[in-house]
């Protein structure tokens, strides 16, 4: 008995009237009314126009978010095909020029890169003798300049850098010369 009047009490406690509540809320929400018609219609019509115009922004950056996304796509798996490419090109300088499985090798490799081509993928020039510059190149190793004015430059080229469009996938791989009198 005692427990059932103890539900008796909880289930008396007044009800908060949902309407008033709601009613109450969208007051303190809703905007200031303007005195003059004229102001609220212009307010409005600039809460609109910004609207509108933040809404193009959103479409126009995702749009463009989109194409990017496009163009690089198959960057994970150009990038893991990459050390193969270098691996035909390591083969084709150790196979003899007149031999029957060099034919065979180039023709396979130069499908295999117009095919890449076709993808976006672009070899970058080779850095051998160009000022070192960090913004392409990936220094293995500092070696004494062989001559002076290879101070600073690149020496070798060991792996070649590629682009995927505009943007690089992997940077070229370079020896740089240094100065003796460091």
């Amino acid at each position: 008995m005692a427990k059932e009047s103890k539900h008796q009490h909880e289930a008396e406690e007044p009800i908060l009237d949902e309407n008033a509540a709601t009613a109450e809320t969208a007051e303190a929400e809703a905007p200031e009314v303007a005195a003059d018609p004229a102001e609220e219609i212009q307010a409005l019509k600039d809460q609109n126009l910004r609207l509108y115009a933040e809404f193009e922004n959103f479409r126009r950056r995702n749009a463009r978010e989109r194409l990017d996304l496009m163009a690089t796509a198959n960057e994970k798996v150009i990038k893991a095909i990459l050390p193969v490419v270098d691996d035909f090109e390591r083969a084709l300088k150790n196979i003899s020029a007149d031999s029957a499985e060099r034919v065979g090798l180039e023709l396979i490799y130069t499908k295999f890169l117009n095919t890449l081509k076709a993808e976006g993928l672009k070899e970058m020039d080779n850095a051998t003798g160009q000022a070192f510059d960090v913004e392409t190149m990936e220094a293995i190793t500092n070696i004494p300049a062989p001559s002076p004015e290879l101070a600073g430059k690149v020496v070798d080229q060991i792996e070649k850098g590629y682009k995927l469009g505009e943007k690089i996938i992997r940077y070229a791989k370079v020896v740089v010369g240094e100065s003796l009198a460091s």
